[in-house]
């Protein structure tokens, strides 16, 4: 019997080898799919409670997964938080602290933010990495330009807390680079305005408030719905490569202010004295002037009067303008007193200037 007989392919009518053997299987073959939605339904029904088979059954179940679906809606928001809640992806409303109820998803979705914790962002200095510990130094945020062009070391931190959650939510994107940009902004433009010995010493609290002002000035500008806290100057510093150089400046100026002050300490002893030596001469000088003044004045008068009596009686205002005169002269000498009238030969003698001193010692 030829071959071509025996079935297509040279294998019998069974689908076997030309003597008779089992056909090769091919690999695992896909289940169908029939049965599996079979065997699915006797589950189910095997599953579900007795009476409860065909349409009601299902009516129940639909029922009491609506149910569940309706009660998934509820929703808490505690009392650090603000609900924010959305319709598809649209923002819909802001609710407070409580118990309150949104069209459950896919509808609806409720977003609840903490409103009161504070958030703190570095600025000028990261954390460094577990094994070293402490912190590390960024040049590219604290290194900031003054007023007098000098180059100063910032760093600072900012601390914000969420205040509109809804505005925090869908004004602004990844909000903390956003704070930290508009922070790092805020503070180049007031360091910008100050000179750098201002910036390190007294002017360091007008500075962070000058700063936070301006800052939350920025994120109203942008709705962020933040609210800055506090701004905190941590540092305010040369740069590392030129802080030797600038303390040698401070001593050198803090010389010089020593020196100033102690050149002001003398002016201020030796100027008040001059003035006072020469306010001293000048108020002597006018009083010897008004004394020759009046002295001149008076002896003039004093002529005036003489030369008038002189007019009205010569001979009188001679002789005592003689008298006066005399006793002037005579006023500070030795007198002695000589009676010519006495005769016998003994001259006749006062000692006056001998009773003067005796009267004097008696007394």
């Amino acid at each position: 019997m030829p071959w071509n007989n025996q079935g297509d392919g040279g294998s019998d009518g069974n689908g076997g080898g030309p003597w008779g053997q089992q056909p090769r299987q091919r690999g695992p073959q896909p289940p169908n799919l029939e049965d599996l939605l079979r065997q699915g339904q006797d589950r189910f029904k095997s599953a579900m409670p007795s009476g409860l088979g065909g349409g009601r059954g299902l009516m129940l179940i639909l029922l009491i997964a609506l149910a569940i679906w309706g009660l998934s809606g509820f929703y808490r928001v505690q009392a650090d938080e603000q609900g924010v809640v959305m319709r598809f992806g649209a923002f819909i409303e802001k609710t407070p602290p409580g118990l309150h109820y949104h069209f459950p998803m896919p509808i609806e979705s409720v977003l609840t933010p903490k409103v009161t914790v504070i958030h703190q962002i570095n600025i000028g200095l990261r954390a460094a990495d577990g094994r070293t510990g402490g912190v590390r130094d960024v040049p590219a945020e604290s290194l900031m330009l003054t007023k007098d062009e000098n180059i100063v070391d910032i760093d600072f931190a900012v601390f914000w807390r969420i205040e509109d959650a809804a505005d925090f939510l869908f004004n602004i994107q990844r909000q903390e680079v956003t704070i930290k940009a508009a922070a790092e902004s805020a503070m180049r433009e007031v360091i910008g305005n100050v000179g750098i010995e201002q910036a390190q010493t007294e002017g360091r609290l007008q500075i962070e408030i000058d700063t936070r002002e301006r800052l939350q000035e920025i994120l109203n500008f942008y709705g962020a719905g933040v609210a800055v806290v506090d701004i905190n100057l941590l540092k305010s510093d040369p740069p590392g490569a030129v802080i030797d150089a600038y303390r040698d400046v401070q001593r050198a100026r803090a010389d010089n202010e020593r020196l100033q002050n102690e050149a002001d300490a003398y002016k201020n002893d030796i100027v008040p004295r001059a003035r006072g030596e020469a306010a001293q001469i000048t108020q002597a000088a006018e009083a010897y002037k008004e004394q020759v003044v009046a002295a001149a004045t008076g002896d003039a008068e004093r002529f005036n009067s003489i030369f008038t009596e002189y007019s009205k009686a010569k001979e009188v205002t001679t002789r005592r303008m003689f008298l006066e005169t005399m006793e002037l002269v005579l006023q500070g000498a030795t007198k002695v007193i000589i009676d010519q009238s006495g005769g016998g030969g003994v001259v006749p003698y006062l000692p006056l200037p001998e009773l003067q001193r005796r009267a004097e010692g008696g007394n």
